[in-house]
Formats: C-alpha cells, sequence, structure tokens
C-alpha cells in the first residue's frame, strides 16, 4: 500500500469521508508510514493479520480502500473508505463483497464485524444491504464500542456470504 500513498493522498483528502469518522492524514510522509506499517501485515504482538486492498476503477484510478483486520478466532473486523464523487454508485458494496469472498475463501474467516459511528446512516445502510445486523448489546459491551457508535455482525459466512 506504500506505493499507493500519494494517489490516496489525494483521496484520503476528501473532507465529505470525514463528516462522522476520523481525521484526513497529515501528509503524505505520514500516509506512507502508516501503509508500510500496515503492509507488515502482523500486529506488533502477532495475534493480529492485516490485510488492505485499494479499490482502483479504470476511468478514475484509485478511489478507496477495504481492509480487514483477521483475529485467531475465525472472525474479522472490516473497514472501508471511498471518495465522496464515488458514493451510491454500488462500487463500496462490490468492494466489500469481494473482500468478504476473499475472507470466506482464502482466509476462513466464518464472522466478521464493522464499527461506525451511529450518525453514519450510509454505512449501516451498504452493511445492512450487504446481510450484516446490528450486534446485541451484550456484543457492543464485549468488544467495547463506544457509546457514539454501533456495532454490526455477519455471522457464517459459509452459508450467507455473496456468491
Amino acid at each position: 500500500m506504500a506505493a499507493h500513498a500519494d494517489e490516496m493522498f489525494m483521496v484520503l483528502s476528501d473532507p465529505a469521508i470525514y463528516a462522522y469518522e476520523n481525521e484526513p492524514p497529515a501528509s503524505i510522509e505520514w500516509l506512507r508510514t502508516r501503509f508500510s506499517k500496515l503492509e507488515s501485515r502482523t500486529s506488533s504482538n502477532g495475534q493480529e493479520q492485516w490485510l488492505n486492498w485499494v479499490i482502483r476503477i479504470p476511468a478514475a484510478g484509485l478511489i478507496g480502500f477495504v481492509q480487514a483486520t483477521i483475529h485467531e478466532n475465525g472472525r474479522a473486523d472490516i473497514a472501508y473508505v471511498l471518495k465522496s464523487a464515488n458514493w451510491g454508485r454500488g462500487l463500496a458494496s462490490c468492494a466489500v463483497r469481494a473482500m468478504i469472498s476473499e475472507l470466506a475463501d482464502h482466509y476462513q474467516i466464518r464472522s466478521l464485524s464493522a464499527v461506525f459511528k451511529r450518525k453514519n446512516q450510509r454505512s449501516m445502510r451498504l452493511l445492512e444491504r450487504l446481510g450484516f445486523t446490528l450486534a446485541t448489546p451484550e456484543e457492543h459491551i464485549a468488544h467495547q464500542v463506544d457509546a457514539g457508535e454501533l456495532m454490526m455482525r455477519k455471522i457464517d459466512l459459509r452459508i450467507t456470504r455473496p456468491k
């Protein structure tokens, strides 16, 4: 991903992305360093595997990314970011579906979760379309989800994953 830092900096500089989540990268150098760390594909304690893919479409170049943090128990946390100019076109759904298939087929992932800000209805609708359901209050507590956030889950990808 570090090789994509310059191009991704432009994507991640879109202020609309940060209406609910995080903040833009401070600089190209900061982003390159961050991406280099992610390219290790493993957390410092070795308990998580990190997978990251950029999303590219021929007419527009890079438009965002999808990522997964894989845990030892066949579970993964997912996230995604797309440039606002590409929202509402089905591209996020397509990219997340492809990631789900990859995770199920090549990493034996059977359970997914995604955490997002409660006000981010666009993310909630995307996850619902992909078959995710709201996590229980107990799951929110167990995963230490902040009060201003929601967690959605998708379980048993062998049966429910998109074809």
